[in-house]
């Protein structure tokens, strides 16, 4: 026994020798706390669970910090099938003792079990659902209910016992004293189950003592009893000869040989001919079935060849129509076309009707639509090439990296010979922190525009970018 407020190991002093401190009732209560573990272990030895929890219970009273009472707390909740009470003290256990505590091998062998602990959660969710039911008066469904947790969880012994109750309520008087037994064999002294016990074995005890009464009263009517010298006779009543009832007897007899002859020579072959005609019936039936399945299997492969057929002709009708789709495109080279015809040097708008086209359209169009593309292209491209420099050059000097970027672009990809563009289009990667792009467009810079200054001056940018 240590001291509770130094921790020193105690003597038998009522004193604690390196502190000072009084610890005379201390030592009682812990005292007394053992006598009620040791009491509580006794009782559980015996399958008295009920009264092992009490006892358990005022030890952790009188010591909250008792570890073996919280494991052994746990083991009886769990023999009982109250397992998240039995977790609840394990955990505290395991708080109290982090090291060489036996708590830590029962919480493992619950928790590296997914299944049990499924179970454990299901029978807890079902029970609440039980409960709910019998405060609903829907007493059907909770028997329902409740079975199923017992499905999940057969030690459960409150939930066994609510059955048993809800049997009583519907005088299913042998139904509940099965479930209570199961119950008196898991906690033989539990106060609900003697008392619930009790009660049925009162309404049992009654009707069985009904009947033998009446078989007594039926036994004494027909026997008449009396006495001769020192001896009692008993004679049965009214037992005369009847010979009508014998002829009746006889007759009854002679319909039984007759019904029985009829089951066990006639019967038979009347069986095995109409099993014969079934069988033939069933037959047919199975080989117009499988007709039928072939057909619905034929069908059904037409109907899949026919919705990939659909799927198809649908993609290939999305590539005309879509948004990015043959027919889009040529529109918009229409459109140019138009613009470019009615006013030709108006090669803003033809710009904006080319930008519109997109680049997959391009890889999927015919020669005739490439050459007409190209032709226009050539036309306004060096006027468009040098409108969306100037605009983007004037977005960079005014920081607006991300509209530069874009204009740049538009400007390289309607001129490849403006290697100034290209190498611009590097610095406002560059600049808005684009560094991935910046390399890559200054690498273009290098590659297109070899021996030049700007590509001198790119390849320093390259050096600078990548630390070097």
């Amino acid at each position: 026994m240590i001291c509770y407020n130094c921790g020193a190991n105690l003597t038998h002093n009522d004193f604690c020798t390196n502190c000072g401190a009084d610890v005379a009732r201390y030592k009682k209560i812990i005292g007394l706390s053992n006598l009620y573990y040791n009491e509580g272990l006794e009782k559980a030895v015996i399958r008295d669970l009920s009264g092992a929890i009490v006892c358990l219970r005022q030890c952790l009273k009188m010591n909250k910090n008792h570890v073996d009472a919280r494991n052994l707390l746990g083991l009886i909740y769990f023999e009982m099938g109250e397992y998240v009470a039995a977790l609840s003290e394990w955990v505290i256990s395991k708080n109290l003792r982090p090291n060489k505590n036996i708590a830590d091998d029962y919480i493992g062998i619950i928790q590296n079990n997914p299944a049990s602990l499924d179970s454990i959660g299901q029978a807890v969710k079902k029970y609440n659902l039980a409960l709910n039911y019998c405060y609903q008066g829907s007493l059907d469904l909770a028997v329902i209910q409740l079975k199923k947790v017992i499905n999940l969880n057969p030690r459960f012994v409150q939930a066994h016992q609510l059955l048993a109750l809800l049997f009583i309520q519907s005088e299913q008087w042998e139904d509940a004293k099965r479930e209570l037994m199961v119950c008196k064999r898991i906690d033989i002294n539990n106060t609900v189950t003697l008392r619930y016990l009790k009660e049925v074995r009162a309404v049992l005890d009654i009707d069985d003592n009904s009947g033998f009464g009446f078989k007594t009263r039926k036994k004494a009517a027909e026997t008449v009893t009396y006495k001769l010298h020192n001896e009692t006779i008993i004679e049965p009543v009214g037992r005369k000869d009847n010979k009508t009832l014998s002829t009746l007897i006889n007759v009854f007899i002679g319909v039984a040989i007759g019904i029985a002859v009829a089951y066990f020579m006639i019967l038979p072959a009347r069986i095995s001919s109409v099993r014969g005609s079934f069988d033939e019936s069933l037959k047919v039936a199975n080989e117009q079935l499988d007709a039928k399945t072939a057909s619905i299997a034929e069908l059904e492969q037409q109907l899949k060849t026919a919705d990939s057929k659909n799927e198809k002709l649908s993609s290939q009708l999305e590539l005309y129509i879509g948004e990015d789709g043959t027919m889009t495109a040529m529109d918009n080279l229409l459109n140019a076309v138009s613009v470019y015809i009615n006013d030709p040097s108006d090669v803003t708008e033809v710009a904006q009707s080319l930008d519109e086209i997109p680049v997959d359209a391009l890889d999927q169009a015919s020669e005739e639509f490439l050459s007409v593309y190209q032709l226009l292209l050539s036309r306004v491209g060096g006027e468009v090439a040098l409108e969306y420099y100037e605009s983007g050059m004037k977005y960079y000097q005014s920081e607006q990296y991300e509209s530069a970027i874009g204009d740049l672009s538009k400007a390289y990809s309607y001129d490849n010979t403006n290697a100034d563009a290209l190498y611009n289009l590097g610095n406002a990667y560059r600049k808005y922190g684009d560094e991935v792009n910046a390399v890559d467009t200054y690498q273009a810079v290098i590659d297109n525009f070899p021996g030049t200054e700007t590509a001198t001056r790119a390849q320093q940018y390259i050096n600078e970018l990548n630390g070097e």
